[in-house]
C-alpha cells in the first residue's frame, strides 16, 4: 500500500481564485486498463480561467478538480496494462483532473515524454503544443514562405504557435500588449499592439494581399475581422472566445455563434476556409483516431522541443497548494508563456 496521500485542488463553484479548496484523500487505485500518475507538473490554461466563472462551454458540474493536462511518472498500473510502464515519465491530456498529486488515467491516453525533457518543460507543450501543432498542420496546412497572424502571440498557445510556425519557414505577425513586443521582435515576429493599434491596418501594411492563416482565440468581433484579413485561399482557425470570459448569460452562446459564422463563411465562394478548433473534437466519435493523432502530434512537438525549435515558455512555477496565486497570475495578462504547478 502506498504511504503517500492524495492532495487535489477543487473548484467548488463560481468563485474568485481564492475560493479554490484543497482536499486530501487516499491515492487512487488503478483499475482495468488504467494507470495512476504521480504528477510532477500541471498547468494553468485559459480553460481554467473560464471554468471558475462557469464560462467554459462543456465543463462538468461543480464541484470538480480542474487541470487540463499534466506530466508525471507512472506510479502503478491496473489489470491489463504492462507493469513495465511503472516509473515511466508520461504526459496526459485530461480536460479536468490535473490539479492533483495523483491522477488515474486510461493507459491508452498517456504519451511517453522523451528522455532529456524536464517535467515543467514538457508541461508547457502538452495542451498548448498539441493545439498549436494541429491547428498549424492539420487545419491550416501551413507551408514555407507563407505569412500568418497569431493573436495573443505571447500567450501559452500563441508562443508555441509562433515557434512551430518559424520552424516550418512561416512569417509571423503577432498581436500582444506593448510590454511583450521586444521579446516578440527577438523571435522574429512583427508585433501589433491589440490595445492601441488598428490591427487591420497594421496587418495590411505587412501583408497587403492578406495573410495565409489567422489563429484567433478571442472570438466575437475579432473573429470577423480575422476572416476579412485572409488572402484568397487563406484559413481562419478560431479556437476560443476569450473576449466573452467575463460576460454573463449562456456559456454556450458565444461558441454556437462562432460555429454559425464558420458554417456561413465556408459556404462563400471565395476559396477561404474557416474552422472552430476544439482539441477534443472527434474524441467521442473516433476515440482511437483521436488517441493516435495525439500520440503522433505530441511526439512531433516533443521532437521540436529537443531540437531547440521550441523553447519552453515557463512564466512561473508554483506549488499546487498555491493554485489560487497561480490562477491569479495567469489571469493578470502580465506574464508570457505558461504558469506551471508542481506538487
Amino acid at each position: 500500500m502506498n504511504a503517500e496521500g492524495l492532495v487535489e485542488v477543487v473548484l467548488p463553484g463560481k468563485v474568485e481564485p481564492e475560493g479554490l479548496k484543497i482536499r486530501h484523500g487516499a491515492v487512487p487505485v488503478a483499475g482495468p486498463g488504467e494507470v495512476v500518475i504521480r504528477m510532477e507538473a500541471t498547468g494553468v490554461s485559459f480553460a481554467e480561467q473560464q471554468m471558475r466563472r462557469g464560462r467554459y462551454y462543456d465543463q462538468p458540474p461543480f464541484p470538480f478538480v480542474p487541470g487540463y493536462d499534466l506530466v508525471g511518472t507512472v506510479l502503478s498500473t491496473g489489470p491489463g496494462v504492462d507493469p513495465a510502464l511503472a516509473g515511466t515519465r508520461v504526459a496526459a491530456l485530461l480536460k479536468v483532473g490535473g490539479w492533483a498529486t495523483h491522477v488515474r488515467v486510461e493507459a491508452a491516453d498517456i504519451v511517453p515524454v522523451p528522455d532529456g525533457i524536464g517535467a515543467a518543460e514538457a508541461e508547457t507543450v502538452v495542451v498548448n503544443g498539441i493545439t498549436a501543432w494541429q491547428m498549424l498542420h492539420r487545419k491550416a496546412h501551413v507551408r514555407s514562405g507563407q505569412t500568418i497572424l497569431v493573436h495573443g502571440a505571447n500567450g501559452g498557445v500563441g508562443s508555441v504557435l509562433v515557434q512551430l510556425a518559424h520552424a516550418a519557414g512561416v512569417k509571423v505577425i503577432g498581436t500582444a500588449s506593448a510590454r511583450h513586443h521586444d521579446a516578440l521582435r527577438k523571435q522574429g515576429v512583427t508585433p501589433v499592439d491589440y490595445r492601441t493599434d488598428d490591427i487591420t491596418a497594421r496587418v495590411r501594411e505587412v501583408a497587403p494581399g492578406g495573410v495565409d492563416a489567422v489563429f484567433d482565440h478571442v472570438g466575437g468581433r475579432s473573429a470577423v475581422d480575422s476572416w476579412h484579413l485572409l488572402a484568397p485561399g487563406g484559413t481562419l482557425v478560431s479556437y476560443g472566445s476569450a473576449s466573452t470570459r467575463d460576460d454573463t448569460g449562456s456559456k454556450q452562446w458565444p461558441v454556437l455563434k462562432l460555429l454559425g459564422r464558420v458554417w456561413l463563411w465556408n459556404t462563400l465562394p471565395n476559396g477561404r476556409h474557416a474552422y472552430f478548433f476544439n482539441v477534443w473534437g472527434g474524441r467521442a466519435l473516433a476515440k482511437n483516431r483521436f488517441r493516435a493523432r495525439l500520440r503522433a502530434d505530441l511526439a512531433q512537438v516533443f521532437a521540436a522541443l529537443r531540437r531547440g525549435e521550441v523553447t519552453p515558455q515557463i512564466a512561473a512555477q508554483l506549488p499546487l497548494a498555491s493554485a489560487a496565486e497561480a490562477l491569479r497570475l495567469a489571469e493578470s495578462g502580465t506574464v508570457a508563456g505558461k504558469v506551471v504547478l508542481n506538487p
